[in-house]
């Protein structure tokens, strides 16, 4: 039985997947073998010696302290893809707000309640709220994963000029992309766009990206819309873009002390991924990589640790997470078939400093004492047997 501590609310169709015969799944639960959750803030949490993987229901990982996890041997997956068609659809929202004064018509034509003659005045006023159509119009989008691929297909599908940036596009990625979507080196290659979106992982080389720097490259009045993370964006120097013209609005999906109520932005209260769909497309995905993990050693969308799957037989399987330097794989297997094993199937996978391997074996013997040895091994960071059955 495995114990599965949920920090957030998960989605109970992805819970589906976590079948009661095999999982414990509660919000309070002692010695948990996995956690899910969805924005609870890891980083003050002690991580017990029991857990060996962490589920995040969404792409972003910054509430989970990923490098503490590593260092324990915890494998941490996120869910890329399983909010973008929500996310998508929140960009465009954006595209349209943005263009035309939307929401201060809105607000204003409820300003009117109570009064006599609101057609009228309606009729006479609107005026103050007309925009710009978005067809025909130039959209840049800075990273081209999931989210942006899908916002980059859309935005051409409503007749914009579409141009991409992202120096690690993927092959999937490429593939998913419409060829009328044109793809540049840099970001600085956006400075002819009407529209900026942005849509990368906030990282030490990220944090502040759009900044009065950047901001000046662009085309004067440019609309910028963030709804990756907020931190992605300097707040002081938007705010002077906006002031001073070289910004016309900006959308972002992260408010904050800074950003509320000032003239020309749009804050949206985090509703990027606040479908139904998407939570529960979320769940099922991270329900999936945990169970796949704990019960056959499987790792796919792992965000510390390389993918590597290999075929489950029902034989006796070694895990091992360990340092990625010459000699350890051989001293592994050396002490796996120096207790009577036969290796039948490996499998070795590496990123960056740390490695996992897969080893399927036949025989019969003490497996606890041939894990104790391995973890004897200096390079090696832990180890897990799994079992027929189990």
């Amino acid at each position: 039985m495995y114990n599965v501590l949920t920090l957030n609310k998960i989605s109970p169709v992805g819970l589906k997947g976590l079948k009661p015969e095999k999982y414990n799944v509660a919000d309070s639960i002692d010695n948990p073998d996995a956690i899910l959750l969805r924005s609870y803030k890891m980083h003050d949490m002690e991580l017990p010696d029991s857990l060996l993987a962490v589920g995040r229901a969404g792409a972003g990982v910054n509430n989970i302290p990923v490098d503490k996890c590593s260092e324990k041997g915890i494998v941490v997956f996120n869910t890329p893809g399983g909010n973008a068609n929500a996310v998508k659809e929140l960009v465009l929202a954006g595209l349209l707000l943005a263009s035309r004064d939307i929401v201060g018509g809105i607000a204003w034509a409820g300003s009117l309640k109570g009064e006599s003659g609101i057609a009228k005045t309606v009729e006479g006023g609107k005026g103050s709220y007309a925009g710009h159509e978005i067809n025909g119009k130039k959209l840049g989008v800075i990273g081209l994963g999931a989210i942006g691929v899908l916002t980059a297909n859309a935005a051409n599908g409503l007749g914009m000029q579409v141009y991409g940036v992202d120096p690690f596009l993927s092959v999937n990625s490429a593939l998913h992309l419409h060829p009328s979507v044109k793809v540049l080196e840099s970001a600085d290659e956006l400075s002819d766009c009407d529209f900026i979106s942005v849509h990368i992982p906030l990282t030490g080389e990220t944090k502040g990206m759009i900044n009065k720097d950047y901001i000046a490259k662009l085309k004067p009045g440019v609309v910028i819309l963030n709804f990756s993370r907020g931190e992605l964006v300097d707040d002081a120097d938007i705010k002077a873009a906006l002031a001073d013209g070289s910004v016309g609005r900006y959308v972002t999906d992260f408010p904050n002390e800074n950003t509320v109520g000032v003239e020309g932005i749009i804050a949206i209260p985090h509703l990027g991924a606040s479908t139904d769909e998407s939570e529960e497309n979320c769940a099922k995905m991270a329900a999936r990589e945990i169970r796949h993990y704990l019960e056959y050693g499987n790792i796919v969308n792992s965000v510390n640790f390389p993918t590597c799957t290999m075929q489950y037989t029902g034989k006796t399987r070694f895990a091992v997470i360990h340092k990625n330097v010459p000699k350890v794989i051989a001293a592994i297997l050396d002490t796996i078939s120096g207790r009577g094993y036969n290796i039948d199937n490996m499998i070795n996978k590496s990123r960056d400093d740390i490695a996992y391997t897969i080893i399927d074996v036949e025989g019969n013997g003490d497996t606890d004492n041939i894990v104790q040895s391995i973890e004897a091994i200096g390079e090696v960071v832990r180890v897990r047997v799994i079992k027929p059955g189990k």
